[in-house]
């Protein structure tokens, strides 16, 4: 799958294109307050930051801390920094953090993106305090049947497939440490209030499951999508991921 290389203007059309509401995001908000008990004081640690909507999310949430480490300058560059964000050049293997800093790690869209699972796993381990838990958000391969891409552009569960599976995870952040306590659920976020509006923030070049189509397969599922959009103006434009929690 393609890497985008991210300069001023594709951070700006990420941000415009990928980065969710937080209205749209109440679910996600609800279940990481059931699953772990954040509070104003601690520290999030947030793994590939991007342009911070994650960040400002938890901030705003929570009242937390949050170090948003990411090694794009230009993405970081648009995370809007403050006294309860600090934003930190890094990897995910190579975090720029004294050991047990922090409360919790957030991996938001990232574990396909690590070269070294194993590597990143007990990086984070070295970074969180001890017990302290890692929440990943992510697409699985078997479990992205309600995803929103693979609904209109059914070539993109391929790429899905070669991500790092459940399992694979769990045990490699078992092996770095973390104990066997593991919370899988599968939530809902609103991408956008309208499939039309949806539609019209696709950014092919944002988006490396969209950027690895052959072009005809692009052009045939945004014309589905396009069609739906029609038939159903008022449908939310709604998808699932997981969120894997292990401590």
């Amino acid at each position: 799958m393609p890497e985008i290389t991210y300069d001023t203007q594709t951070a700006a059309a990420y941000r415009a294109a990928r980065e969710i509401p937080l209205d749209g995001l109440t679910a996600w908000r609800e279940a990481i307050a059931e699953t772990v008990p954040l509070r104003p004081g601690m520290t999030v640690l947030d793994v590939g930051a991007g342009t911070g909507s994650f960040a400002t999310a938890f901030r705003t949430w929570f009242g937390v801390r949050v170090l948003a480490v990411e090694p794009a300058a230009a993405m970081r560059a648009a995370i809007p920094a403050d006294d309860a964000i600090e934003v930190l050049d890094g990897r995910a293997d190579a975090l720029p953090v004294p050991d047990a800093s922090a409360d919790a790690a957030w991996l938001g869209s990232v574990i396909h993106h690590l070269p070294d699972l194993a590597a990143a796993a007990r990086e984070l381990r070295r970074a969180l305090k001890p017990g302290a838990p890692v929440l990943i958000r992510n697409a699985f391969p078997g479990r992205y049947d309600r995803d929103l891409r693979v609904r209109f552009f059914p070539e993109t569960a391929s790429g899905i497939d070669a991500y790092p599976s459940i399992d694979e995870v769990t045990a490699a952040f078992t092996a770095a440490g973390f104990g066997r306590t593991r919370t899988l659920l599968s939530l809902p976020h609103e991408a956008a209030p309208t499939l039309t509006a949806f539609a019209e923030r696709l950014d092919r070049g944002t988006d490396s499951k969209l950027r690895a189509l052959p072009d005809d397969a692009y052009a045939r599922g945004l014309a589905h999508l396009r069609r739906e959009a029609a038939d159903h103006p008022d449908a939310p434009a709604v998808s699932w991921m997981d969120l894997l929690v292990l401590a």
